[in-house]
Order: C-alpha cells, then sequence, then structure tokens
C-alpha cells in the first residue's frame, strides 16, 4: 500500500473526523473566551496559545488531504470551503487586514463541512433556493400591494407608520413578525378606523401563517429530497459493489472448473 493510500485511509476514519470535530469545537470556544476582557487577563497566554495550535491542525489536515487527494481535492466544494476559511486565518490580522481578526470566528462554520448531518441541511437549503426564490416573489408581491393599499387608507391619520410607501413597508414588516403590531400599531389604527381589522387580520393570516410556512414546507421538502437521493446513491454503490463481487465469483468458479 502507497504512503498516498495510507494517508487517504488516515484523513477518512471516523477517528479523525471526531478529532478535527472537537478541535473546531474547543477553537471556537476559546474565540468567544477571546471577547471577555476578564478572561483574556487572566488566562490570556492559554487561549491564544490553543488558538494558534488549532490552526496549525487545521493546516496539517488540509495538507494532508491535499496530499492523498491531489487535485480531486478541489472537486469538493466542502474541501475548497475548508481551504477559504483556514487561508483567511492564516492571513496578517493587523493593519488593513484587522478585520480579518473578527473573521476567526468563521472557523467554528467548519463543523457544517465535517459534519455529514449538517452537510445534508445546508445541501437542501441551496436545493431549495429555486422554490424559495418563487415564494419570495409572492411574498413580495403581497407587500407592495399590502404597502400602496395601507398608506392610501392610512397614511394620512397615520403619517409616522403610514405616510409613504417604505414607511408602509416597515410598518408591515413588523405586523407580520407579530412583534408589538396589536397594541403598538393595529389598535390605535382602529381607534380612527373601526374596520381596519378588516385589512389587517387578512394580511397576517395571509403572510404569518400561509406564506412563512411555505418557506418551511420547501425546505423540509428539500432536504427529504437530497436525503432520497444520496441514499439512492449509496444504494446504487452498493449493488454494483455486489455485481462486481458476483462477477469475480463466477470468474473463480470457471477458473476452478
Amino acid at each position: 500500500m502507497s504512503l498516498r493510500e495510507r494517508v487517504r485511509q488516515l484523513v477518512e476514519t471516523r477517528l479523525f473526523e471526531r478529532f478535527i470535530i472537537a478541535v473546531i469545537v474547543i477553537n471556537a470556544i476559546g474565540l468567544g473566551l477571546e471577547t471577555s476582557p476578564a478572561v483574556m487577563g487572566s488566562i490570556g497566554p492559554v487561549v491564544r496559545v490553543l488558538d494558534t495550535v488549532a490552526l496549525g491542525i487545521f493546516v496539517v489536515e488540509l495538507a494532508l488531504k491535499l496530499f492523498a487527494y491531489g487535485w480531486r481535492f478541489f472537486r469538493s466544494g466542502w474541501n475548497v470551503f475548508d481551504l477559504a476559511i483556514v487561508t483567511v486565518a492564516l492571513m496578517p490580522a493587523s493593519g488593513a487586514f484587522s478585520v480579518l481578526r473578527a473573521l476567526r470566528i468563521l472557523r467554528a462554520l467548519r463543523l457544517i463541512s465535517v459534519v455529514p448531518s449538517m452537510r445534508k441541511v445546508i445541501v437542501g437549503l441551496f436545493s431549495a433556493i429555486p422554490s424559495i426564490g418563487t415564494v419570495i416573489v409572492m411574498l413580495l408581491l403581497l407587500f407592495y400591494i399590502s404597502a400602496v393599499m395601507a398608506t392610501k387608507l392610512f397614511g394620512e391619520a397615520f403619517p409616522q407608520w403610514f405616510g409613504h410607501l417604505g414607511a408602509s413597508l416597515y410598518s408591515l414588516f413588523q405586523i407580520m413578525t407579530l412583534e408589538s403590531w396589536s397594541m403598538g400599531i393595529v389598535r390605535p389604527v382602529m381607534e380612527v378606523f373601526p374596520y381596519a381589522w378588516a385589512f389587517f387580520v387578512p394580511f397576517i393570516l395571509l403572510t404569518s401563517f400561509i406564506v412563512l410556512n411555505l418557506f418551511i414546507g420547501v425546505i423540509v421538502n428539500a432536504m427529504a429530497e437530497a436525503t432520497e437521493d444520496e441514499a439512492h446513491d449509496e444504494r446504487e454503490e452498493i449493488l454494483h459493489e455486489l455485481r462486481a463481487l458476483r462477477a469475480d465469483i463466477a470468474a473463480l468458479k470457471r477458473g476452478a472448473d
């Protein structure tokens, strides 16, 4: 067995994967501790050393994967994602690049690429983007129509909430999120326009309880499809291996005869 094959087997083992997950979690906790002046005042050097060690481990991990997979390393979007995050961490965090110190916490996102269940969630989200786009267009259209109506109906009496299209859009967004919508906006409006509920109640039903739930339905459906596709690929791979094994057994029997 070649050295490259041994390295590939090493980086694909469960033990190696769990070790990297542990390093990511510890590193994320350390970066959080750096935000506390009290902690940095007492154990600051230890936190910085742990951060440096974690970064070194990430660099070694990527180097091993590059050696094991060669150019195939870049065929995986997750590998490119890990490489980009670690590259940002290696850039100097002083002078013009001081903003990069805050971006070091992005290393915690490596959990997404390391943990298979998280990868499924992200794949499901990306596959749901076309359908989500349709829902967003529907929501924007509903918001625009409602904002125009609210501006014409309530703008003169309540210019602070519905005086112009932008104010109406923001007020309707607040109503959609159900944040202080009743006592803060709707009931004061109803004191002047008693039948304003006929506008606001259907708006809330359409946006908060129907359109927004479409987002959840689309994402759940996309994640289910992504999981099914992955399971289908695994079944196909197993069937392919079984056919190859059957062919080898048949060849051995012919050789024995």
